[in-house]
């Protein structure tokens, strides 16, 4: 028999712990991420960096103002006004160069990471021939850890000078399209003509799973101020720019970098894009902790045959949602759903096949190399990048966690018939399709004939438009505060 009295505790315990954590962070959040004017008029200049915990200064915020205060009412407000819709009724159209002078292209300020000692260039090039074993030798992901790998050996040859602007090799792939937003829009064409939306479009609750690893981007902003507790220095700006981590979105992360956090643009895109290519290792010990065999064993039917019509008007209106609700995410969702209304359209097929073989491929060397390029010493072996992978992970992990707790939860209020396999919650981080099948792989592991792949798919490419949507909502909200 069921003790519904205790049941009730546990429910009131853990809506109890919900409510304190966002208390806690609601309340530590602005000394721990910005600087406040109030703040900074009683902390002197000189020491603004002295002191530990909350009453340390974060470097570089000692004269912010009170518009970087962590606030629910700001956070809405801000949001309320980056829609399209109040944009339209109350802002006019500024022409982008209204001089007519052609401005200079202004490079991303970057941040003096100082010199790192030559024996530690011996230790990033282990890791390099590493990288390149875990891609070969152990299959995880070759097509973006073999250049990565390639481009950390290379950029660490002592002497070589392939990382030295303005002539080595992989310094000017980096500033090129790596630096900028460039290469990730073309990566996000290149997905949306290689994405099938139809799981989603057939089943679209599975788009709650995909919402719900967004989780752990989010999650993330309470690490890093949990960080500078221990004497980091990271503002909110960097924060939001880290946690799109958790969304295991290498373009989004390299994207939002780029707007909010430049200098750290480089360790960024290094963790996005080698916790993507770990997905296979990463995720199944999450998985198998927090679903039983039984769970694992639900059968799932394949997806309904969507119509052509279907597909063709998705990424139309997706884009038309986010013209009028979230603008800052619209070049992300733009591209993308050009790249599949294309694809669906099969009005210019040789687009199509250009976008996801020729140009993916090519674009996708170029941008692991020029992440490789920046797996350097003085880059990654102290504390802030070290502090920047590991909350990578933990994104990660979180956002893994939330999309398979979402399911067992959604499965208490469906029909025995129509429960979930929670596995395909994994999926709904953005790595497409690793994610995907993986669960179907862990899935097959317990019953080789249960094939989850095309369900998965259904939170996969709802997890990639969720993390854009999530890149949207810190680039409105902060966006302009740089």
């Amino acid at each position: 028999m069921i003790d519904t009295q205790k049941d009730f505790r546990k429910k009131a315990f853990g809506v109890t712990l919900a409510i304190m954590a966002v208390a806690m962070v609601l309340s530590m959040g602005t000394k721990a991420l910005a600087q406040t004017a109030e703040s900074s008029r009683a902390v002197p200049a000189p020491v603004a960096s002295s002191g530990t915990g909350l009453d340390r200064v974060i470097a570089g915020t000692e004269d912010w103002g009170d518009e970087h205060n962590i606030s629910v009412s700001r956070f809405l407000q801000n949001i309320g006004k980056s829609t399209g819709i109040y944009q339209i009724i109350t802002q006019q159209r500024v022409a982008p160069n209204p001089t007519g002078v052609k401005p200079e292209v202004a490079e991303a300020p970057e941040k003096d990471w100082g010199t790192a000692p030559g024996w530690q260039s011996m230790i990033m090039i282990a890791i390099g021939f590493l990288i390149v074993y875990l891609a070969v030798g152990k299959g995880f992901e070759p097509l973006l850890l073999i250049p990565i790998g390639f481009g950390t050996i290379l950029v660490n040859i002592v002497g070589a000078g392939m990382g030295d602007l303005p002539d080595g090799m992989l310094a000017i792939i980096y500033h090129a399209g790596v630096g900028n937003e460039f290469f990730p829009m073309l990566i996000f064409m290149g997905i949306g003509a290689m994405t099938d939306f139809g799981p989603l479009i057939a089943n679209p609750k599975t788009a709650i799973l995909g919402g719900a690893a967004q989780f752990g981007v989010f999650f993330t902003l309470f690490g890093v101020a949990v960080m500078n507790l221990f004497g980091l220095n990271y503002n909110i700006l960097q924060a939001c720019a880290i946690g799109i981590i958790g969304g295991a979105d290498g373009p989004t992360s390299i994207y939002v970098s780029g707007k909010l956090a430049p200098e750290l643009m480089g360790v960024i895109a290094v963790a996005a894009y080698s916790y993507m290519a770990l997905v296979p290792m990463i995720q199944p010990p999450i998985m198998k902790l927090l679903t039983s065999r039984k769970e694992r064993l639900i059968r799932m039917p394949n997806p309904r045959a969507v119509p052509k019509m279907e597909k063709v008007l998705f990424p139309l209106m997706l884009l038309l949602l986010t013209i009028l609700l979230l603008p800052p995410a619209a070049p992300l969702i733009g591209m993308l759903a050009f790249g599949n209304f294309v694809k669906e359209s099969g009005a210019a097929a040789r687009l199509s096949k250009t976008m996801e073989n020729e140009l993916m491929n090519i674009v996708s060397i170029l941008l692991s190399l020029g992440v490789g390029s920046q797996m350097t010493p003085e880059k990654i072996i102290r504390g802030e990048s070290l502090g920047i992978i590991v909350l990578g992970l933990v994104a990660f992990a979180v956002a893994t966690a939330g999309g398979l707790l979402m399911a067992k939860l959604m499965n208490v209020f469906l029909p025995k018939d129509k429960k979930i396999n929670p596995l395909i919650g994994s999926a709904g981080v953005s790595a497409v399709p690793m994610a995907a099948r993986v669960a179907n792989k862990v899935g097959q592991s317990e019953d080789p004939s249960n094939f989850l792949l095309m369900n998965a798919m259904g939170p996969n490419v709802a997890g990639v438009i969720g993390t854009a949507m999530a890149a949207g909502v810190f680039i409105a909200t902060y966006g302009g505060l740089k």
